[in-house]
């Protein structure tokens, strides 16, 4: 019998490591930690295996340490001041951007980039870099990347106004209330610049305007041209161009799109945009962020061609994001270099240009939780637009989105000028959106051609892969109060159609307008969305050629176990909902007579469910049959 005190367990293991209780396990599986056993369902791990492990690895135990985050820098959750993380916090170093900026001259750049990848610090960093201010900023850069690049740059460091203005808050139900919320960013940015209100070089007309923005008395009208007149005022004041900074740009057009107002945020903001970034001679150059374009005819058609940079391009591709060096040397000052595989394996498998990126804002928290792997990134915003782009499911592309559930990769054709009011019009806008948000990524170069741009894409990440089972699919299973989904599994796992038949229904009583049920096509979307939970059991395919013709829905078990399932759908409208006993039995015996199930005994699955599924408005019958014989 083994000595109590030279052995522990997993989760002792796991906090001298400082990683989860689950990459404990695997490195008893790869025999990593030497002489551990299992006499039971739990681990047994020699301490001295342990300590030589933190040895090789360069972990400290704790006893010789103390607290192991004595020391340490923290990490800055959600502070997004350059100043601040730059100096009190653990920094990475994004500052070359500046460089780039500078070598390029772009009049205007926009940088689309996911959510929470470090946009509104990068923002803040150019703003620290060029902003003249009383205070000597430069302190907050001689140790840093671009200080090293040389006088060219060292020079450029505050010597300009700056305008920053960030729409990331303007997320409102009306379109009165989102232009309010705008003239107030816009006043908060006019009182930033209190040498205004007291310059002797505007004239009384730039007075009586800064007046009314103070006094809240500004039309619509000079709220579109106040991003021009600051430029205006500031170059007068300081004798200098001036550079514009804005952050999340599309914020309130997306809420514009969600909500109902989208023609008129944008008349709005094409007008706020080209007043100060087209052919303004107080310009120095402007940078914009977003997580998409929203194409030239929409936005940007008074802007003279911005340079945009997406995560396509390879330029600019390591500036938002962390590297896999970058991520390395994190676990190296925390003392986590064991933790690497788990932290690549959560939030690693980003692709921008040609570069590999984790995501910043999981990775950061992270370390700042003590090394808990977990999906942070899912909850830190909401999703009505994926969820928008689900209710509009085909077949083909709920079938894609199963395929990327499994770990397989989907072949697309990309827009990258995505408009919003075409979001849904087809497979190319849907998952060229899922790419610019962050929920796919390329799985290699993408391909140019003369009639468009293509990629094979994937999933990112475990991250991503429980987002897609649990938010984008998620709109699926709050559509019924009790969860529906259960009851579908649960029917599915036993062949009960009986079963199948009224949990259906019910979801569809819940869930679909009486006019949805216009075609089979919706259905048969909606039946893939649905089953698209059985994706850890079941390898899930539509639309397959199979023996005489083509299956609507198949599910080949991952363990032969369980029975293979195939499904064939009918559709009549609501008027016709008489017809769905014989529609069903119809529907059946097409799954027979044309042998689709003939790709599943080609793979070994000999018990084989097939269900004939109609449908007519919310109405639904099925009928289903085993081995040939009929059951219900």
């Amino acid at each position: 019998m083994e000595n109590k005190a030279e052995y522990i367990g997993t989760t002792e293991a796991a906090k001298l490591l400082r990683i989860s209780g689950r990459r404990v396990v695997g490195l008893c599986s790869e025999g990593k930690l030497s002489g551990a056993f299992q006499p039971g369902r739990n681990w047994k791990i020699p301490i001295a295996s342990v300590k030589q492990y933190m040895k090789d690895t360069g972990i400290s135990l704790p006893e010789e340490t103390g607290d192991a985050a004595t020391g340490l820098l923290p990490f800055a959750i959600g502070n997004t001041s350059y100043i601040e993380i730059s100096s009190e916090c653990y920094y990475v170093d994004k500052t070359l951007l500046i460089r780039d900026l500078i070598d390029d001259h772009n009049m205007v750049t926009l940088f689309t980039r996911p959510r929470r990848f470090g946009k509104t610090l990068a923002i803040n960093t150019i703003k620290t870099f060029f902003e003249k201010t009383t205070e000597d900023t430069s302190r907050y850069f001689t140790d840093k990347k671009i200080w090293n690049c040389g006088e060219k740059y060292q020079v450029m460091q505050g010597i300009y106004p700056v305008i920053m203005l960030t729409f990331k808050d303007v997320k409102y139900n009306t379109w009165e209330e989102s232009l309010e919320a705008i003239r107030l960013v816009v006043k908060d940015e006019y009182k930033r610049h209190t040498e205004l209100f007291e310059s002797r070089a505007l004239d009384s007309d730039a007075k009586q305007f800064l007046d009314r923005i103070e006094k809240g008395t500004i039309s619509s009208v000079e709220l579109q041209r106040a991003l021009l007149n600051l430029t205006r005022m500031l170059s007068v004041h300081h004798g200098s161009k001036v550079v514009i900074l804005i952050d999340e740009y599309d914020t309130p057009i997306q809420q514009g799109y969600s909500k109902g107002f989208f023609k008129d945020v944008i008349s709005f903001m094409r007008n706020f945009f080209s007043g100060g970034l087209k052919d303004n001679a107080d310009l120095a150059f402007g940078v914009l962020t977003g997580i998409m374009r929203v194409s030239k005819e929409n936005l940007f058609s008074g802007l003279n061609n911005p340079m945009v940079n997406t995560v396509l391009d390879e330029k600019y591709n390591e500036y938002f994001g962390f590297t896999e060096d970058e991520v390395r040397e994190m676990t190296r000052y925390y003392h986590r270099t064991a933790a690497m595989d788990e932290i690549r394996f959560w939030y690693d498998g980003y692709r921008f240009g040609n570069t590999e990126i984790y995501n910043p804002w999981s990775v950061t928290n992270f370390f700042a939780s003590g090394g808990k792997a977990k999906p942070y990134w899912a909850n830190t915003s909401d999703n009505d637009i994926i969820r928008e782009i689900l209710t509009e499911l085909t077949p083909e592309i709920a079938d894609d989105l199963v395929k990327v559930m499994q770990d397989e990769e989907i072949h697309a054709s990309l827009d990258m000028e995505v408009i919003y009011p075409r979001m849904t019009d087809g497979n190319d806008t849907i998952f060229s959106f899922l790419l610019l948000a962050g929920y796919l990524t390329p799985a290699g170069r993408t391909v140019e051609t003369e009639i468009g741009t293509f990629a094979s894409l994937r999933l990112p990440n475990a991250e991503i892969r429980r987002i897609y089972n649990t938010e984008i699919l998620g709109w699926i299973r709050t559509k019924q109060s009790g969860n529906i989904i259960p009851e579908i599994e649960k029917a599915v796992y036993l062949s009960d159609a009986e079963r199948l038949q009224e949990a259906l229904r019910k979801y569809m009583i819940a869930s679909i307008s009486f006019y949805d049920g216009a075609a089979e096509g919706f259905y048969h979307g909606m039946v893939l969305g649905l089953v698209a939970s059985l994706s850890s059991k079941y390898y899930i395919r539509s639309n397959r050629e199979s023996g005489e013709g083509r299956f609507d829905l198949q599910l080949e078990p991952k363990d032969k176990v369980l029975p293979g399932i195939l499904m064939e759908f009918k559709a009549v409208s609501a008027s016709e909902k008489e017809k769905l006993p014989e529609l069903a039995e119809e529907a059946l015996a097409q799954s027979e007579d044309r042998n689709y199930q003939r790709d599943l005994e080609d793979r070994d699955v000999s018990d084989i469910v097939r269900y004939g599924i109609a449908f007519a408005g919310k109405n639904v019958e099925v009928r289903m049959a085993r081995q040939g014989s009929l059951i219900f």
